[in-house]
This record gives structure tokens, C-alpha cells and sequence, in this order.
């Protein structure tokens, strides 16, 4: 048995149970909070704890390049790739700023590149080619190179583990991830292209029929319902990255906060290769991409925020980390009826 389809971890729902029990006791109407209750409550579950704490975060920003790029589907060149990945180590990027706000953990993953980056202590090159083939005329990986790319994600939900975090967020850098992921939503959701593909960096309406096309036409030609094959055929290494990294993370019972759309896709596939996994998933924020809410939609998943983020880099999740914060601080916080000598809701 392949280690990705070993079952995730159980949540703890008995004490999910006390915890639900202790936000009826809270001065406040029952559920006037709305989805920070439910935050607080599945924290307590993954932390087997009533009263859990959201303070050490663990962030893994995985990066490669794609060949379909080579096409046009992207506003930007594919050395954007390389320069960002310089820019998250040296602080300058938005994941890094939040990363810094929360005092997280954080390391970029290099697993492809087109052009090599120059030592760093908070970059790991695991650079298994220079970016995918394109998935439009050929499948964008081996299955040993699918098989590293996942083994990446692995060990950054290892290393997240070793460092006691309690929460794992996963981004990503890659121009043209926005034809992959959308490559890999539509083939498993069984959607036509046109119905999920957006403008990603900022392509230009004009350019938009080339991106369904070109993505059409890696539909037709990759036609596995296999979703380990799909990955191979259609994803990238820095997507295929964060499938591993959510994989693992659940089976050390380690939740994850996912991103955007992209992030969504690899958790669409996470789930799709090891259903145990979705037990573990936090959704942060709904983007602008259009494709979004129908992988939210097929994951079942309820984010917190929507106000327009299209940026990647697991910096919508880093964003929503605060607010999970505050949604512990409630639970944890707040006074009982009893303790204020509050009157409670009069029984009928």
C-alpha cells in the first residue's frame, strides 16, 4: 500500500462534543457567532483538547514551473517564478509578511524551477526537473516525478510536525498553476473547461480562449478518471507538493488551513486519492477565480472569508489564521451564564 492512502488519523469527537457543549454555556445566544463556534469546536477536536491554543503555525510555500507557460497562458514570464521564490526568502512577498505577523515557520520548497536559485536557509532545493512538460501535448510528469514531488510534501508536513505545530498552511508559486489546477479540477469533476478557467495572474480577456483551448485540448488527450494518474498527467510539481503535504499532515493529525484555488485543487485531489483527509481540511477564503466555488462546492467546504484574494502563496490562509485566533480567544475567554450571573434563555 502506497503511504499516501494510509488512513488520516480519528478526530476526537467525543471531546468535539464537551466542547460543543461549552459554547451553549457562553454569554452569547447559541450560534450568534456563527462559523468561528465551528472553528473553535474542530480545533478542539484536532487537539483533543476543549480549550485548544492557535499559536505556532507552519507555513511551506512550494514552487516549480510549468511548460504549458510556454504557450502564453500567463500575463508573466516563467523567470517571475524564480524571482518570487528569491522574494518569499528574503521577506519581501505578502506570505512573507504574514508570516512574520504570526511569528510562523516558514520555508519555500523549489521542486522545479526553469532556472536555479542560489543557496538559501529558508529556500529547499528539491528541484526534480526545470518545470513540468506541457500537459497539453504530453502528461506533465513521470511517475517517478510525480512520486518525489509528493514525497516533498511528505517531509514538509514532517517537519511541520517536529516543530509542534498546530497548524499547517500550504502555499504556492508556479506561473501557469492556474491552467494546471484548472486542468485538474475540470478533468475530475468531469466540467468543461470553459467553466472553470479565469484570468489567473491577469491575463487579458483576448488570451482567455487560448487558456480553455489549450486546456480542452489536455482533457481529451489525458482522459484517466484515475486521480493519481491525473496528477501525473496534469498537475504540478509544486501542486503535487501540496497534495503530499496535506496527505501527510492528516495522517499525523495535523490540520491544515488550505488557500485559494489552487490549494483547493490539491486538496480536491488529496481527498480524491485518501477520503480520510477531508476530516482534517480547513477552508480560509473564497477567490476570485471562478473555479473556486465549485471545488469548495465539491469538497463540501465552508470558507471563512470571501473578499476577493486571488493572490496564492498561502497568503488568503494566513490572513484567516487571526481569525481563527480570535474564535479561540472566545471559546476560551468568555465568561459562562453562570460565572457572569447571567440570565440564560428561558426554557418554553
Amino acid at each position: 500500500m502506497p503511504w499516501f492512502t494510509q488512513e488520516a488519523l480519528a478526530i476526537n469527537d467525543s471531546i468535539m462534543g464537551k466542547a460543543r457543549e461549552h459554547q451553549l454555556t457562553l454569554t452569547k445566544p447559541p450560534g450568534s457567532l456563527g462559523a468561528l463556534e465551528d472553528v473553535a469546536i474542530k480545533m478542539a477536536g484536532f487537539q483533543s483538547k476543549v480549550k485548544p491554543a492557535l499559536e505556532r503555525i507552519f507555513i511551506s510555500v512550494f514552487a516549480a514551473d510549468h511548460g504549458i507557460a510556454a504557450q502564453g497562458v500567463s500575463a508573466f514570464p516563467q523567470a517571475v517564478t524564480t524571482e518570487m521564490v528569491k522574494n518569499f526568502a528574503s521577506g519581501g512577498a505578502a506570505i512573507s509578511v504574514l508570516a512574520r505577523q504570526l511569528n510562523a515557520q516558514f520555508e519555500v520548497v523549489n521542486l522545479g524551477t526553469v532556472f536555479e536559485v542560489d543557496a538559501h536557509s529558508q529556500i529547499i532545493d528539491a528541484r526534480i526537473a526545470a518545470g513540468t512538460q506541457d500537459f497539453s501535448k504530453e502528461p506533465a510528469m513521470t511517475e517517478p516525478q510525480l512520486q518525489q514531488a509528493l514525497q516533498q510534501g511528505q517531509a514538509a508536513a514532517e517537519r511541520a510536525k517536529e516543530s509542534q505545530a498546530q497548524l499547517f498552511i500550504g502555499g504556492e508559486m508556479g506561473i501557469g498553476n492556474t491552467s494546471s489546477a484548472t486542468a485538474l479540477a475540470a478533468a475530475h469533476l468531469k466540467l468543461p473547461a470553459q467553466d472553470l478557467t479565469g484570468l489567473g495572474t491577469g491575463i487579458s480577456q483576448e488570451q482567455l480562449p487560448l487558456k480553455v483551448a489549450l486546456i480542452s485540448q489536455a482533457l481529451a488527450l489525458h482522459t484517466s478518471q484515475q486521480p493519481i494518474e491525473q496528477l501525473q498527467n496534469l498537475g504540478g510539481f509544486e501542486i503535487a507538493g501540496l497534495v503530499g503535504a496535506y496527505i501527510r499532515c492528516a495522517q499525523l493529525g495535523m490540520p491544515v488551513l488550505v488557500d485559494g484555488f489552487i490549494s483547493s485543487v490539491a486538496a480536491l485531489m488529496a481527498v480524491a486519492i485518501n477520503p480520510s483527509v477531508r476530516q482534517w481540511l480547513l477552508f480560509s477564503h473564497v477567490s476570485a477565480e471562478p473555479g473556486h466555488k465549485k471545488v469548495l462546492q465539491a469538497l463540501e467546504g465552508e470558507a471563512l472569508l470571501s473578499i476577493g484574494m486571488r493572490l496564492g502563496e498561502g497568503s488568503g490562509a494566513a490572513l484567516v489564521v487571526s481569525l481563527m485566533q480570535s474564535a479561540l480567544a472566545l471559546h476560551n475567554e468568555m465568561a459562562t451564564f453562570a460565572q457572569a450571573g447571567v440570565s440564560e434563555k428561558a426554557s418554553s
